[in-house]
């Protein structure tokens, strides 16, 4: 007898599995290595990218949205949340009010990840275009930061709280176009793999490209209420 899952799921099917996969390691070593959970944080945002152009080229099934959205509550969800609370631990640990501070940002950021996840699958899969920070945005800035030095802890805690309540606001975020999505691809790699390379440099250029895209892409950016022609934007799949 073989799996239910033998002949269902896709090659993009078993990349998201593995985002799913990756944010669970990430949230285990969050509270004893805290770079390497923020590292397998963007590893897992890499794998959604990937399974997004996978879905796009090679196909998908059904259930690949629903997979999707599943995976990223552990990945883009708990995990970045669980990374800040750990990091505020290590400078926080004589405050029990800063750290239930901390605790309730990361549970307003889950919770509203959760619901924008939600809508997104209910709503936004088969536009160019989304409402709210797309979660996977905003674990990497969230991640990068944390690889780029920035650990200040009020600093952290701060932008969790800002970034919840962006993922459930009606700002208007276009889908990237394939050959910028190539190129924060790369730079995304490079910060997985050698992110202490000359002083941090790639985990610094994702954030700060991370950062531009988060503030400068409902403005500037290109977009259309139009489907988009074949080849331009990537898949979607979070």
């Amino acid at each position: 007898m073989q799996p239910r899952f033998v002949g269902r799921l896709s090659l993009a099917d078993a990349v998201t599995v593995s985002n799913g996969a990756l944010g669970f390691l990430a949230i285990s070593v969050a509270t004893t290595n805290p770079e390497l959970a923020a590292r397998l944080v963007l590893l897992a945002a890499v794998a959604d990218g990937l399974d997004g152009v996978l879905a796009r080229h090679v196909g998908s099934s059904s259930a690949g949205p629903y997979l999707d959205s599943l995976a990223d509550v552990a990945s883009f969800a708990v995990a970045p949340a669980m990374l800040v609370v750990s990091m505020v631990r290590q400078t926080w640990l004589s405050s029990s009010l800063r750290i239930s501070i901390a605790l309730l940002g990361g549970a307003l950021f889950v919770g509203m990840a959760i619901v924008r996840l939600g809508l997104y699958t209910a709503y936004d899969t088969d536009d160019d275009v989304t409402e709210g920070v797309p979660t996977t945005l905003a674990s990497v800035i969230l991640a990068a930061g944390v690889l780029a030095g920035f650990t200040e802890p009020l600093v952290l805690v701060a932008l969790t709280f800002v970034l919840a309540g962006l993922m459930v606001s009606t700002i208007t975020y276009p889908d990237l176009l394939a050959r910028d999505a190539l190129i924060m691809g790369v730079v995304h790699s490079l910060a997985v793999l050698v992110p202490n390379v000359q002083g941090r440099a790639f985990p610094y250029a994702l954030l700060t490209l991370a950062l531009a895209y988060l503030v400068l892409s409902p403005h500037f950016y290109w977009r259309t209420t139009e489907p988009a022609p074949t080849g331009t934007t990537e898949g979607k799949r979070s």
